[in-house]
């Protein structure tokens, strides 16, 4: 069983910001593209974000200019930084890892951002 560990997820105030991270087996992180998706209770998981494994990045337009993507290589893990937090980014956080070559797909037990003042 492939674990995707995610962390940092809490309540924070309108405006403000708060990380998230997912530690990631290595087998799977350097081989994978890395992203993190949201879901709110009766609706889709979205795709927030992602990053290959050269470090190339795809926003959300809702996120754009907000958020940031990032992984470190010397520690498996993909983080994502959440800057001017609105009630709309309320949701249970995923971390996703795909498989580049073999397209297999893994996620975290997800995470919850609370933006409530």
């Amino acid at each position: 069983q492939v674990q995707l560990v995610e962390s940092g997820g809490g309540l924070v105030q309108p405006g403000g910001s708060l990380r998230i991270s997912c530690a990631v087996p290595r087998s799977i992180f350097t081989v994978s593209v890395m992203g993190w998706y949201r879901q709110v209770p009766g609706k889709q998981r979205d795709l927030v974000a992602d990053i290959t494994i050269f470090g190339n990045t795809n926003y959300a337009e809702s996120v754009k200019g907000r958020f940031t993507i990032s992984r470190d290589n010397a520690e498996n893990s993909v983080y994502l930084q959440m800057n001017s937090l609105t009630t709309e980014d309320t949701a249970v956080y995923y971390c996703h890892a795909r498989r580049i070559y073999s397209g297999n797909e893994y996620w975290g037990q997800g995470t919850q951002v609370t933006v409530s003042s």
